[in-house]
């Protein structure tokens, strides 16, 4: 039987402080202070049956961090699909992977907070997790730089909410919430959150002097109703949750916009072979196929005298000018033993929303036969975003 020894690497110590919130000490509250640190080393080593594995610098594989478990498992693992980068699992009780495209491509399917820890550490080299994660782990870490900042998927923002009633019944905002002459040094404004870097940040960047913070893991709503917290910091979706709880939140309360975002480790992305190459391709089809996302290929024939006069009658709709402009091209037919061009076929992308109203505008207009057929790629000349990552790594 394999046995499999691994150490760490390093966390810095933090302390949390919290007031006691029970009946019997409601008027007595007493400030305890927590410190927890971490045993470490310099950086992560596995032993398996008394050999050491290769360190992070050591190893040639490159390794993406994807998702376990969850929504953000199930959305990024069809994105990729779609990206025909599907990822194969041999074994579903195992975290590794793969993406056959990439021979030295290994995937790792972790806890998102993991994902972006092993970044920083060096055990990963790209991730893809939720931007709130890479702020709230990666604490403005240099090393850690967004390859794609909008995949489009796991929308939601991180927001402070307040009750609805007593005496927060007519705050509305931040502003009135730190003027609120209740938050004394004795009586601290409580808050739960499980974000005990981005709530205290902005707690601070804030104003807000008198602030104390529990951290809890889920169920964040009841805390104020159950008389442990004043207010939470949570991520939001739709916002239905909040309400159902008499929460609500308020202006200037909105911490971090949210979505899946790619994330790399700047030192792999300069360092370690093929990582660049793999994000290149990773960010071209990603790239390719969000701009595809809803845009479909109209394709019909129009009678016309040529193919400027075609293209002008399309033009004359703004709704037909496509991406750049329609492709026209001539249909040769043979009659009389001539080969002459009576048609052109006409190209043009149309946007999903848009796809029945360009149809009837090419009836209009002479159009017929009109075909519809769904893009998966739009590629540009380069992306701009890879432009700005080469900017980011000075190369």
């Amino acid at each position: 039987m394999a046995v499999v020894q691994m150490n760490f690497l390093q966390c810095p110590s933090f302390s949390i402080s919290y007031f006691s919130s029970s009946p019997s000490t409601a008027n007595n509250r007493v400030p305890v202070k927590f410190t927890v640190s971490c045993s470490s080393v310099a950086s992560p080593v596995t032993v398996v049956n008394g050999n050491v594995d290769k360190s992070p610098s050591e190893r040639n594989e490159v390794r993406l961090g994807l998702p376990s478990k969850g929504r953000m498992a199930t959305d990024t693992l069809e994105l990729l699909k779609d990206c025909q980068l599907s990822v194969r699992q041999v074994n579903p009780r195992q975290y590794v992977a793969e993406i056959p495209l990439f021979s030295n491509l290994e995937v790792w399917l972790q806890r998102p907070k993991d994902i972006v820890r092993k970044l920083v550490s060096g055990d990963l080299d790209l991730g893809i997790v939720g931007l709130d994660t890479v702020a709230e782990y990666g604490q403005g870490n240099e090393d850690l730089i967004l390859v794609h900042d909008a995949l489009e998927y796991g929308d939601c923002h991180l927001s402070l909410a307040i009750p609805k009633y007593g005496i927060f019944e007519n705050v509305n905002s931040l502003k009135e919430l730190a003027q609120m002459p209740q938050w004394t040094p004795e009586r601290p404004l409580r808050v739960a959150t499980g974000f005990t870097y981005l709530a205290p940040k902005f707690m601070k960047d804030n104003g807000l002097k008198h602030v104390t913070f529990s951290t809890a893991d889920g169920a964040l709503e009841a805390a104020p109703a159950m008389g442990i917290a004043d207010a939470i910091v949570d991520l939001v979706s739709s916002g239905t949750t909040l309400r159902e709880n008499n929460l609500k939140e308020i202006e200037g309360g909105v911490i971090l916009e949210s979505q899946a975002v790619l994330v790399a480790s700047r030192k792999s992305l300069i360092q370690r072979k093929g990582v660049l190459d793999i994000t290149h391709e990773m960010l071209e089809r990603l790239e390719a196929h969000l701009r595809a996302a809803g845009q479909f290929m109209v394709t019909a024939n129009m009678r016309g005298s040529s193919a400027e006069e075609v293209a002008e009658r399309i033009l004359s709709h703004t709704s037909l000018s496509g991406l750049q402009g329609p492709t026209v091209s001539p249909v040769f037919v043979k009659r009389n033993g001539k080969v002459m061009a009576d048609y052109y076929a006409i190209v043009i992308c149309a946007p999903k929303k848009e796809l029945y109203k360009s149809v009837q505008q090419l009836r209009a207009i002479g159009g017929s036969g009109v075909l519809i057929s769904p893009l998966t790629y739009i590629f540009d000349e380069e992306t701009p975003r890879w432009r700005q990552l080469l900017m980011n790594l000075g190369l």
